[in-house]
C-alpha cells in the first residue's frame, strides 16, 4: 500500500491542514517526515491531520508525528489528529498517545 498526502494552508485558522491517506509505515514515513519539514520550513504553526482516509500506521509513523510534535510544543504550537479511524484511535490510547495530541 502506498501513502498519498494532500496539504494546504488554512489562513482563518492559521495551521496547516494535511490529509493522509493510505498506511503510515517503514516505507513511507520518510515522505511524510520530509513533507511536515517542509510545511514548517515554510510557516512553524499548528498542524491538523485528517485521518479518515489514513488505514494503518505502524511505530515509525508514530515516531515521525512525536518528532515533528516536539518541534512544535517549542514554539507552543501543537499537532491535531482529526477523524481517527477505529484502528488507529485506539492504537493512540493504548499508546498514551492520545494525551499529546489533540484529538478531534
Amino acid at each position: 500500500m502506498s501513502l498519498n498526502i494532500k496539504k494546504g494552508f488554512d489562513n482563518e485558522k492559521n495551521l496547516w491542514n494535511v490529509e493522509l491517506m493510505g498506511e503510515v509505515d517503514i516505507y513511507t514515513a520518510g515522505d511524510l517526515k520530509e513533507t511536515l519539514a517542509h510545511l514548517l520550513e515554510e510557516k512553524e504553526t499548528d498542524i491538523s491531520i485528517d485521518c479518515k482516509e489514513l488505514d494503518y500506521i505502524d511505530s515509525t509513523g508514530l515516531g515521525v508525528l512525536i518528532g515533528v510534535l516536539k518541534k512544535l510544543k517549542n514554539i507552543e504550537k501543537n499537532i491535531i489528529i482529526a477523524n481517527p479511524k477505529s484502528n488507529i484511535s485506539k492504537l493512540l490510547k493504548i499508546t498514551g498517545l492520545d494525551k499529546i495530541f489533540i484529538m478531534e
